[in-house]
C-alpha cells in the first residue's frame, strides 16, 4: 500500500543560530508547528548550502545546556567541532554524522573545524533533536561520533542508501536509539528510481539535500520537505539528475511535551527543575 505524500513544505526563512549556522526551521517553529507531527523527531534545523569567507575566528554556537533529548548533527559540507561536560569531542566532516545524547543533562559547544574557519567555503548541514521517551530522560549523557564509512549500505540499481539508525531490508545502521526510527542517506543516480519500503504508523518525511526528485507525480525541489500520511508502506522516488534525501522515519512516543528553551521534558515541573539544575552547576563545567 502506497504511503501517500501530505504535502511539500518549502524551506522557511533562514534565521542565524550563533554566528555560524543559517538554518531553516522546518519544525517544530514554521512548516510543521504541531510538536506531536513527527515525533520522535522534535527539531529539524537545516542549513542550506551558505558559503561563508574565511576567518581566523571560529564561527558557531558557545557553550548552552540540553536535557530530555539527543542531538544529531548531520555533515553534508564543511567540518563541524563538538566539545560537551562529559569530556567528549570530536570534529565531522561531508557524510559524518555527531549523535550527543543529553538526557540527564550536558554542556556543549558546536562550531566551525579551526581549518575550515581559516580557508571558508560551502557549509552544508541538519541538525535534528530526537525526543526520549520519559524513562530515559534523565539517562547519562553519551555521545556517538559515527563517520561515513561504518554506515550501513544498501546498494541498489541506481544509488545507495546509508543507514545512519534504524535498519533496511535487515542492513542495520550504526546509531544506538532508544527507540524504534529509522535515519537515512538516500544517494540516487541521474534517471534512476527506488520504492522504498517503510514502517506502518511511523512519521516520516523527506528532506531534498541535493537536486529534485519525483513522488507521487509531485516535484520535491532541493532545500524542501516532503511530510507523508503515517498509512501505508510504500514511497516510489524518481530523479532525472543526482540527488540527496534525508530520510526520517520513527514510531510516535506519544507523550506529552513540554519544551523551553534547550529543555525538552514532559511537564513543566521537570523544566523548572532543569533550570534550578543548570543553575545550580549540576550540568558540569564546559570552558
Amino acid at each position: 500500500m502506497i504511503k501517500k505524500l501530505e504535502r511539500i513544505i518549502p524551506p522557511p526563512p533562514p534565521h542565524m543560530v550563533g554566528d555560524g549556522f543559517r538554518v531553516h526551521n522546518f519544525f517544530p517553529s514554521s512548516g510543521i508547528q504541531n510538536k506531536q507531527r513527527m515525533s520522535p523527531f522534535f527539531m529539524l534545523d537545516y542549513a542550506s548550502p551558505y558559503n561563508f569567507p574565511p576567518s581566523n575566528i571560529q564561527r558557531g554556537v558557545d557553550v548552552h545546556p540540553h536535557r530530555g533529548f539527543e542531538t544529531v548533527t548531520i555533515a553534508y559540507q564543511g567540518k563541524v567541532a563538538h566539545h560537551d561536560s562529559a569530556g567528549n569531542h570530536g570534529v565531522i566532516g561531508e557524510g559524518d554524522v555527531q549523535w550527543m545524547t543529553a538526557a540527564s543533562g550536558v554542556l556543549h559547544k558546536e562550531y566551525h573545524e579551526k581549518n575550515f574557519s581559516q580557508q571558508g567555503g560551502i557549509f552544508q548541514m541538519v541538525q535534528l533533536w530526537v525526543n526520549l521517551p520519559a524513562q530515559y530522560k534523565m539517562s547519562p549523557p553519551r555521545y556517538q561520533e559515527i563517520k561515513k564509512e561504518k554506515m550501513g549500505q544498501f546498494q541498489f540499481d541506481g544509488g545507495l542508501l546509508e543507514i545512519i539508525a534504524g535498519a533496511y531490508k535487515d542492513i542495520k545502521g550504526p546509531a544506538h536509539t532508544f527507540t524504534p526510527l529509522h535515519v537515512y542517506n538516500l544517494h540516487l543516480d541521474a534517471a534512476s528510481e527506488l520504492i522504498m519500503d517503510l514502517p506502518e504508523g511511523y512519521n516520516t518525511g523527506m528532506l531534498a539535500i541535493k537536486g529534485a526528485v519525483t513522488i507521487q507525480e509531485q516535484v520535491v525541489a532541493a532545500d524542501h520537505f516532503a511530510l507523508f500520511q503515517n498509512t501505508g508502506t510504500q514511497v516510489a522516488i524518481k530523479t532525472t539528475s543526482n540527488a540527496t534525501l534525508l530520510i526520517l522515519s520513527g514510531k510516535p512516543l506519544e507523550e506529552p511535551i513540554v519544551a523551553y528553551g534547550p529543555f525538552l521534558m514532559n511537564s513543566w515541573e521537570e523544566i523548572e527543575q532543569a533550570v534550578e539544575d543548570f543553575n545550580n552547576g549540576k550540568f558540569g563545567v564546559l570552558d
